[in-house]
């Protein structure tokens, strides 16, 4: 079986108010989404998880979004084209500084919430994010969705291109998430994320929210941050994986 990466959005907080538990689930994961102040994060939140993933050998990832503090990025928004690029690679390289200090450097690229969903079929929008990143290191992976515009675009511009899937996300019949606003797009039951996970990262397919089995064959799999005991789903996740004989390894 192809080895599997477990990323996880971290870094998610802003001054004294924190969302994720960065340190325990440095301690299960192999690379770390972190948020580059744009949807989440400052600067000493961003050098804070880049110490601790470098401590534990973690990659560490430039998880960009749209600024949108307010809206925790999950907004629709249209930036213009060059704006859009000159704010992803400010994003890269501001995390970058920290990830350097560290003794580790940004070894990929992710799309944040709205972004994340407007690149899987927006070219205008994928390209910019493109350009961004070759702007800040035309040697950057980007992570993304099967399929998507980014990934189609990034690889044709020489990146290197990492497919993801997700285990506690909802998937359509296209094989694209169900978007956030309706019912049922978080998978909470731990039983169901460590089947999926298992399913996805074996088969290399996983059950849409219609039932329907669909083909999701990615390298990578998430498991966010956010969700609530998020700490102990990662770690049944992982060890489902190694006893399943999974090899979990960074992609990066």
């Amino acid at each position: 079986m192809t080895p599997i990466d477990l990323n996880a959005d971290l870094g998610e907080g802003f001054g004294r108010w924190r969302l994720t538990d960065d340190e325990r689930l440095l301690s299960v994961v192999t690379s770390a989404n972190v948020a580059c102040g744009f949807h989440a994060g400052d600067a000493a939140t961003m050098r804070r998880v880049c110490e601790l993933a470098a401590e534990r050998g973690v990659r560490i990832g430039a998880q960009v979004s749209y600024r949108d503090l307010a809206g925790f990025g999950r907004r629709a928004m249209d930036v213009p084209p060059g704006e859009l690029a000159a704010e992803v690679a400010y994003q890269i390289g501001a995390l970058e500084v920290f990830a350097r200090a560290a003794g580790s450097r940004v070894a990929y690229v992710k799309p944040h919430g709205a972004l994340y969903n407007r690149v899987v079929r927006d070219e205008e929008q994928a390209r910019a994010v493109v350009d961004g990143v070759v702007l800040a290191d035309a040697g950057l992976p980007v992570l993304g969705l099967p399929g998507s515009r980014l990934l189609e675009l990034a690889g044709k511009a020489g990146l290197p291109v990492v497919e993801e899937a997700f285990a506690d996300r909802a998937y359509t019949d296209e094989g694209t998430l169900v978007p956030r606003r309706e019912e049922g797009a978080v998978v909470t039951d731990p039983e169901r994320v460590v089947s999926r996970a298992l399913d996805l990262a074996r088969r290399g397919e996983v059950a849409a929210r219609s039932g329907r089995r669909v083909g999701v064959r990615a390298r990578s799999l998430c498991l966010h941050g956010d969700t609530p005991g998020a700490v102990d789903l990662a770690r049944r996740v992982r060890a489902a994986l190694e006893a399943a004989g999974v090899r979990v390894e960074a992609f990066a």
